[in-house]
């Protein structure tokens, strides 16, 4: 074997994250998420930030192009109107829209035939503008001169994504141990990936390892190895993954998951660059590029004597820390796409598809750019693979009613407030609440709300400031509280008739979701009627 080549991390200059990606002040942009031509989905339009100036949006301008990429095109769509909508960035770096006469904007549900304004937290945030009912744009913060395509493997544009790409650049050729944090299925692993394929190893093995998968009695058998008759049932000797991994890379997901046991033979194995199997005294060199990943908050497991600070420091060698998918909402438009694309052709149907119309539904890619992707990445493909599959045949992807019911709908209240007279009916909408942990409503308020809202769970969830599915969870947790799935087809049977098979008065009795109540009484064969 090859001598060890770990790397003591005191000795590595490497650069500070914050020195990763250069410093550059972030303006307001356009990003387009839907278009009838697919292959425009992605391209970038910056707005002009100069005092007093204001920025058309029509179908002959501005130009958008890919970042990084020089020229660019209009929309060039013949639906979009030719009288522009004007975009002026506000001195507090929010985002003022005018609507042109026959401009057709909208945003939510709103048609805006007047001036309205977003705040510079909004535009941060991202806010989807649906134009002439064929167009989606995401407005929203960017930097200039971020690049875009698919490099490293890692599709987007963001700045989140940006910075993780300098980041894999800067510590790719060298040994020393990386750990990468981020959220449950923000795609640490294919950053890991990443890592391997930049680096001086890429035609070496990459062996990936779960250890929140590995029974914790055989994770040292399987990360060192072990001599035959170590245990009981071992016949033969064994092989580790580092010993798989020889020569190449070794990634450990979910770190925080490992046993004391196996935390001081991982940290062994980084000072020394030997392992020991199980039963056995005489090392084993191993040449082997580790790389960690966690969601867990490894310094409070350290204060609660879970996890070895030791270990931490020789992990963290260098960190990454991956964005999750909500800050970088105008990579959604390409990730949509990409993964759709995937599907579309393992099921043997072509893509692009044939259509002088948009692949996705402008309504269904607004409430898509709308939703807050507890879940990341891995979320975002399960989504698009279920509307995909469901949708397989037809020319345009629908919902199914366990997604419809997933999505935040788009009848909610748009961000933004009105900027001057707002010819529409009905009162100014508000602002959305600040965001809340939910773990800070008690069941009262969360009761409160769901009344107040009609238990509609989005209403619900925007009166609360928390996310859609969070509802979820605080109902499961309170013991006042039940689903429609938990209600039994008897009293179901009763309420049903004791209100003539009223919807809204059933769900005042019952105190359960309007939707999932439908769905419920149509699975046992009862009408009901809309008050």
């Amino acid at each position: 074997m090859r001598p060890p080549s770990f790397v003591d991390v005191s000795t590595v200059n490497v650069p500070e994250r914050d020195a990763d990606v250069p410093a550059t002040r972030r303006v307001p942009a356009l990003t387009l998420a839907v278009h009838p031509r697919v292959d425009r989905v992605g391209e970038r339009a910056l707005l002009s930030s100069a005092p007093g100036e204001a920025q058309a949006l029509s179908r002959t301008e501005p130009l958008f192009h890919r970042p990084g990429q020089s020229g660019g095109r209009p929309l060039e769509d013949s639906f979009v109107s030719r009288k522009a909508v004007r975009l002026q960035v506000t001195p507090e770096g929010g985002v003022r829209v005018e609507p042109g006469e026959g401009s057709r904007l909208r945003v939510a549900e709103l048609v805006l035939t007047g001036p309205w304004e977003f705040s510079a937290e909004e535009v941060a945030t991202g806010v989807p503008l649906e134009l002439a009912g064929r167009v989606v744009l995401l407005l929203h913060a960017a930097s200039p001169g971020e690049e875009g395509g698919d490099t490293l493997g890692m599709v987007g544009a963001s700045a989140g994504l940006q910075r993780v790409r300098a980041q894999i650049s800067r510590v790719a050729d060298l040994s020393v141990p990386v750990l990468i944090r981020g959220e449950t299925g923000s795609g640490k692993e294919l950053i890991a990936r990443a890592l391997h394929q930049a680096s001086p190893r890429r035609q070496q093995p990459f062996v990936s390892v779960n250890l929140g998968a590995i029974p914790r009695e055989l994770a040292a058998s399987e990360l060192f190895g072990a001599r035959r008759g170590a245990f009981t049932g071992s016949v033969r000797d064994q092989d580790g993954f580092f010993q798989a991994a020889h020569g190449g890379t070794l990634f450990l997901d979910e770190v925080g998951e490992a046993s004391p046991e196996v935390q001081v033979m991982l940290l062994r194995v980084l000072e020394t660059g030997e392992v020991y199997r199980v039963g056995e005294r005489v090392p084993l060199a191993v040449d082997v590029r580790l790389v960690a990943a966690t969601d867990a908050l490894l310094e409070q497991q350290i204060q609660e004597g879970r996890f070895k600070a030791p270990l931490l420091h020789r992990l963290a060698g260098f960190s990454l820390s991956v964005p999750p998918l909500r800050e970088r909402r105008e990579d959604l438009g390409l990730l949509l796409h990409h993964f759709a694309r995937e599907e579309r052709e393992a099921m043997g149907e072509p893509w692009p598809p044939s259509s002088g119309e948009p692949w996705l539904p402008p309504a269904l890619a607004v409430r898509l750019l709308r939703h807050d992707w507890p879940g990341n990445i891995r979320q975002l493909r399960n989504v698009v693979r279920q509307f995909v599959i469901g949708s397989r045949g037809q020319s345009h992807p629908q919902l199914d009613a366990q997604l419809d019911a997933e999505l935040p709908s788009i009848t909610r209240t748009p961000m933004g407030r009105p900027a001057g007279k707002q010819a529409t009916e009905g009162p100014a909408p508000a602002s959305p609440p600040l965001r809340r942990r939910p773990s800070e409503i008690p069941e009262a308020e969360l009761l409160t709300a769901l009344r107040e809202g009609d238990w509609d769970f989005q209403a619900a969830a925007d009166r609360l400031g928390i996310h859609r599915t969070s509802i979820y969870h605080l109902i499961e947790r309170s013991p006042g509280l039940r689903t429609a799935g938990t209600l039994g087809a008897e009293e179901l049977a009763r309420v049903h008739a004791a209100t003539g098979g009223r919807l809204d008065a059933m769900v005042r009795t019952l105190e359960v979701s309007k939707r999932a109540l439908a769905r419920r009484l149509k699975e046992l064969g009862l009408d009901v009627r809309e008050d």
